[in-house]
């Protein structure tokens, strides 16, 4: 779904609309400039932690202090300014003297480059699944402030992560099986209410 949208290829059927225009209409090189995407298979770039934070909007002037924002809103600015080098150490392990992450670590620094660009819709594919419980507590804190005035969907197997959302869709089989807010799709007692039921049961 955030390949169709991002236009990585072509629906087989149906239309993708933004703001009810046909995506071609639109044309892709406009849509992509209005979206930030954040996928699970994140890239990881062998640069210095700021550069990484800078290829969200590589259109715009750096701006380190933006940077830095981006990075405390991702909740990985601690883990940064304490690397040898601070924001300026060189990551990954593939130069001399890189600093390896772990793979939150790395997840982080996807998001922090989505808050860094700052586009109008964003696009995020299962953006904890490489968190814990409290990371992720503290990424959707952070995301609820980032997609204030913005169109926000995310993808996402963790009903934690989608539960704060306007509208839940439930998919299953590719088609629309329910939708709604949390608090109406619990009253519905149907699927989701039964996957939120099963998932808290297992955590306590």
């Amino acid at each position: 779904l955030i390949k169709l949208l991002c236009g990585f290829y072509e629906p087989d059927s149906g239309s993708i609309l933004f703001d009810d225009v046909d995506a071609h209409q639109i044309g892709g090189e406009s849509i992509r400039e209005n979206i930030t995407a954040v996928f699970q298979d994140f890239a990881l770039y062998q640069l210095s932690a700021v550069q990484n934070i800078f290829l969200g909007d590589l259109k715009k002037p750096s701006d380190a202090e933006k940077a830095k924002l981006a990075a405390k809103a991702a909740g990985v600015d601690e883990i940064l300014e304490n690397l040898p080098h601070g924001y300026h150490t060189l990551l990954g392990n593939l130069f001399k003297g890189g600093e390896e992450l772990s793979i939150g670590q790395w997840q982080k620094m996807a998001i922090a480059r989505a808050f860094y660009r700052d586009s109008p819709l964003l696009l995020l594919d299962e953006p904890s699944s490489a968190l814990d419980a409290v990371s992720e507590r503290q990424m959707i804190s952070s995301l609820k402030e980032l997609a204030k005035d913005k169109t926000t969907l995310i993808v996402s197997h963790r009903l934690s992560t989608v539960q704060w959302a306007d509208l839940i869709y439930l998919l299953e089989d590719g088609e629309q099986a329910e939708m709604g807010s949390h608090e109406e799709l619990m009253a519905k007692k149907g699927k989701y209410y039964s996957l939120f039921e099963k998932a808290n049961s297992s955590t306590e």
